[in-house]
């Protein structure tokens, strides 16, 4: 396996593709205009966002140990600490698409700083990609070149109007996601189904025994999606949280077993993972407004 090298900079990057550095802490690369790259360093170690759109449909693309052949018009969002690359063959190619790039300093002490870790789809995998229909790809490229335009006349007004962009850049994201979410209800579905599933056959197993209560991390590495995709997901197409819905289905668990009344309260909360008796006697009153005991007594 190749290395992986940290490019914690932004002019770094731009110097190892070739690019002009328009600004140390953001920018904006429209690939077609560079010369054709030699991708020789595939795995980079990011210490910055950035927001690919990629152009080419036969460049394959690595994320972590993995890689992925995206379509033309797929959005990859990166974060920092995380690892990306390029496929590596030596060859000369001419690269197409654009990249958002902006560095941690550059929000410090700004409102996008604040709230920079709503934007959940940097924690996605990368096989939850963003892929834009073409009005969508005008939209976003208009964005940057607005970026681009403000780096290019930087001025006393230029860093503000710049947060602005980007935080619109990625509102835009947001709304273009939500799409996605929405023309994909069929296989949506599914999920949940393969969800409920997941869950109930958890319960009907010794895995809450051996493993505690499932949670979030659980159900998304079991249905091979990460915890944030999961998480938007279910609440886009239910209203309620991942983690809400796995609590819903523990208590229709917990309501099953003390309809058997051979069963003690401390044997079922054992059955179903919990760390002791009055945890989930807690975690039930809480959850219904009164105890397994008062719920087995008939009103």
């Amino acid at each position: 396996m190749s290395e992986t090298v940290e490019v914690n900079d932004i002019q770094r990057y731009c110097d190892m593709i070739g690019a002009r550095t328009q600004h140390p802490l953001v920018g904006v690369v429209d690939f077609s205009e560079l010369p054709p790259i030699r991708y020789t360093i595939p795995r980079r170690l990011f210490g910055y966002y950035a927001v690919y759109l990629k152009g080419n449909r036969h460049t394959a693309l690595y994320y972590g140990r993995s890689e992925y052949d995206y379509e033309e018009g797929t959005l990859v969002f990166i974060a920092p600490g995380q690892v990306a690359g390029a496929e590596e063959d030596g060859q000369l190619r001419q690269v197409k698409g654009y990249v958002l790039m902006f560095h941690p300093d550059f929000l410090r002490g700004t409102s996008l700083e604040q709230i920079i870790k709503r934007y959940s789809y940097f924690s996605y995998d990368t096989r939850e990609a963003l892929h834009l229909t073409e009005r969508e790809r005008v939209v976003f490229v208009e964005c940057l070149m607005r970026i681009r335009d403000e780096l290019l006349h930087f001025d006393e007004q230029s860093k503000e109007l710049i947060i602005d962009y980007i935080k619109l850049t990625l509102d835009y994201c947001v709304r273009f996601y939500d799409r996605q979410f929405q023309t994909r209800t069929e296989a949506n579905h599914d999920i949940l189904a393969r969800l409920e599933k997941l869950l109930d056959d958890y319960f009907l197993s010794s895995a809450p025994m051996e493993q505690g209560l499932p949670n979030v991390q659980y159900c998304a590495d079991q249905l091979c999606l990460s915890t944030n995709y999961l998480s938007d997901l279910v609440r886009k197409e239910t209203g309620i949280s991942a983690l809400k819905h796995i609590h819903c289905k523990t208590l229709d668990a917990a309501k099953e077993r003390l309809a058997d009344r051979s069963k003690s309260v401390s044997r079922i909360a054992e059955e179903l993972g919990f760390s002791s008796s009055s945890h989930f006697t807690n975690w039930f009153k809480r959850m219904t407004g009164r105890t397994p005991h008062e719920y087995r007594t008939p009103i």
